[in-house]
């Protein structure tokens, strides 16, 4: 069993990368991917604690993609985490990052819920990446919002009135820039993009045009339906198959790490497949 979608203190996450090492080891995983967002800077730590524990591992992030109407998650694995062309464009990301917390915390405020970037930096641990369920803790706390996913539905989803939009790159540059670094990609969680089964497949076809290697097609949310079209588009366009959890830890505390909502199981051989794949290309 494998987890490639996981989230640590870097990002939104609850644990520390050698926690979630951990975690894995008790879950009898065989392989991790720790997949942040827009970041990097967890992962040699991440890698060095899962060498340490003999769990495999490989390097790994998850980048939004600037899409009309939606927002798409490219995962990112096997890529240089040195490398400077990569690095450059994630700090370009989160800049953007951190104008658009300043846009929610003014929005916020005028709304009479008055939040503080310290004390939203006091809930991120780190202020590599912060994001919009970082707020959402703090709105919790201040007793703005009965639960996390009450402040998201009130104050933080698009169309809410303290949603911001934020720098996100083109699909075409994340998947260059993944592919100049070394790394492989993968189109995280399908089945939130928000499309129909026909507009799902072209605009497949394109990032497929555009460098594309993989699919998530074992996720929580996604049904046996859904697995089926992820797997006939898998086949079509010779992607290999990647699977994970999404795992943030005490925000999304219904999903474990390694299972999920408890029925998942995502094969070994996966990992095998996209070693494979990053071996062909070295």
């Amino acid at each position: 069993m494998i987890d490639l979608h996981a989230h640590s203190t870097f990002s939104d996450g609850s644990c520390s990368p050698e926690e979630l090492v951990e975690l894995g080891v008790e879950a009898g995983l065989y392989a991790m991917a720790l997949t942040d967002h827009d970041t990097a800077a967890g992962v040699p730590r991440f890698l060095a604690a899962a060498a340490e524990r003999g769990l495999k591992a490989i390097s790994g992030l998850e980048l939004s993609v600037d899409v009309p109407f939606t927002t798409v998650h490219i995962l990112a694995y096997g890529f240089d985490v040195e490398n400077v062309a990569l690095n450059a464009a994630l700090e370009r990301v989160r800049e953007g990052r951190r104008r658009r917390n300043a846009e929610i915390i003014s929005k916020l405020s005028r709304m009479g819920c008055y939040v503080s970037m310290a004390e939203v930096l006091a809930v991120a641990g780190d202020e590599e990446v912060v994001a919009r369920p970082h707020f959402a803790q703090v709105l919790v706390k201040k007793g703005c919002a009965r639960s996390i996913p009450d402040a998201f539905r009130r104050f933080l989803v698009r169309g809410a009135p303290a949603y911001a939009e934020r720098e996100r790159m083109k699909p075409a540059e994340a998947l260059r820039i993944i592919r100049e670094a070394g790394g492989v990609s993968s189109l995280a969680h399908p089945g939130l993009c928000g499309m129909g089964v026909k507009e799902l497949h072209d605009f497949v076809g394109e990032l497929a045009g555009m460098g594309l290697g993989g699919i998530e097609i074992f996720y929580p949310g996604h049904g046996d339906e859904q697995r089926a079209q992820y797997l006939e588009l898998a086949a079509e366009f010779g992607f290999f198959a990647t699977g994970g959890t999404d795992y943030h830890g005490v925000t999304r505390p219904d999903v474990k790490l390694g299972a999920g909502f408890g029925s998942l199981n995502v094969g070994d051989e996966l990992f095998d497949a996209i070693e494979k794949v990053l071996g062909a290309r070295s």
